[in-house]
């Protein structure tokens, strides 16, 4: 147990994240002073505290973006780049929306069986990377950067031959969702003075973080996973069907991939349409690194990525610079967080080889004596 509480290694952990974020904001300064935009109005914009609907926001944006993470944090574990979560998405939450809109069951059993049609579905365009990459050795970048395309394509055909047309509007969309089908979210009006709500599927996100935890580090089937991801020979050696794995490893991850659009879809737009939020799947990336494949570590980044997008819709006003800059400030933080962590192991190893090198010369003199 002290092992697990050891401040040393706490600090380490969070010193990468934390030296991430102070480059990124040091490279973003000398950015605004190169272009001559009004560095203090910028920053002041970016760090006032939110307002009430604000928070709301930022809680259910990040919601979202964590689900994505998760999704794409178990293929990293597994040595797996799956790219490919925001096709999976696309495909999974037509999927949902299309089964969802027929009212064929009531109220929340038709909820958890869309539910579960997403899983299945984002499951199956995951599914196919992982085929190609255990029977023909194609990479899982390769094919799930192409499946995306497809998916996109693919779900804007569908829904321009499935959607539901609505006189006097241009809008393309499935079928509008039951009214006992829509999950009503969670008011904070007694914590926050805000009408505004929390999607109620933060709870599947709060399910799908602690499933990837319990999973990961207290069943055979994670240590198999993680063993898998570290050394491929040494899984082999032991008896690890890698194979099976990495297909398995691809079905799971585009299952969590299929969630991610489901908050959006029963707590807020309740069709599918041709306006659905894209580069979900390319946030969880950044995020899932920022995270360092942790379900805390990722929900923290998922929450400083919702406040940047949030605090950026005001740059333009408030400052004059266009809110494009927190693309810039997020693209830095997912290059420095590398450089950071590989800093942070190197310091790490340098500080463990000191405490054995200290601790071998306290006990010399001892063994000396003795021998005398």
């Amino acid at each position: 147990m002290s092992a697990r509480l050891d401040p040393r290694r706490l600090g380490m952990a969070a010193a990468a994240p934390l030296l991430a974020i102070v480059v990124a904001v040091l490279v973003t300064t000398v950015i605004l002073l190169v272009a001559g935009d009004p560095v203090g109005a910028v920053w002041s914009q970016l760090f006032k505290v939110p307002l009430p609907r604000q928070i709301i926001a930022i809680v259910n944006a990040a919601t979202v973006y964590y689900l994505s993470a998760i999704a794409v944090a178990i293929g990293f574990r597994m040595n797996l780049f799956n790219i490919g979560v925001d096709g999976q998405y696309r495909v999974a939450s037509f999927a949902a929306a299309l089964f969802a809109g027929q009212g064929w069951l009531p109220g929340w059993l038709n909820v958890i069986v869309a539910l579960l049609v997403a899983m299945a579905s984002g499951a199956v365009w995951a599914g196919i990377a992982g085929l190609l990459k255990i029977t023909r050795g194609v990479s899982e970048v390769i094919s799930t950067i192409m499946l995306n395309a497809i998916a996109t394509f693919l779900v804007a055909f569908l829904l321009g031959k499935t959607a539901e047309r609505v006189q006097g509007s241009n809008a393309t969309n499935t079928k509008p969702l039951p009214d006992d089908s829509r999950v009503p979210g969670i008011s904070l009006d007694g914590i926050i003075a805000t009408p505004s709500r929390v999607y109620g599927l933060i709870v599947l996100a709060v399910v799908v973080g602690f499933a990837y935890w319990f999973v990961l580090n207290k069943t055979r089937f994670g240590f198999d996973l993680r063993a898998t991801g570290r050394s491929e020979s040494a899984a082999v050696a032991s008896g690890v069907k890698v194979k099976r794995m990495v297909l398995t490893s691809m079905l799971i991850s585009g299952a969590a991939a299929g969630l991610v659009g489901m908050p959006l879809l029963f707590g807020q737009d309740y069709v599918y349409g041709d306006t659905v939020q894209a580069g979900l799947g390319f946030a969880g990336i950044a995020i899932a690194l920022l995270g360092r494949n942790h379900p805390v570590g990722i929900a923290f980044a998922a929450l400083l990525w919702a406040y940047l997008d949030a605090q950026g819709n005001g740059l333009q006003i408030t400052a004059g610079v266009s809110d494009r800059l927190v693309l810039v400030i997020q693209g830095v933080i997912v290059l420095s967080v590398v450089i950071a962590y590989e800093v942070v192991r190197r310091a790490g190893i340098a500080m463990e080889q000191r405490r054995v090198a200290a601790e071998l010369a306290r006990r010399q003199p001892a063994t000396e004596g003795a021998a005398a």
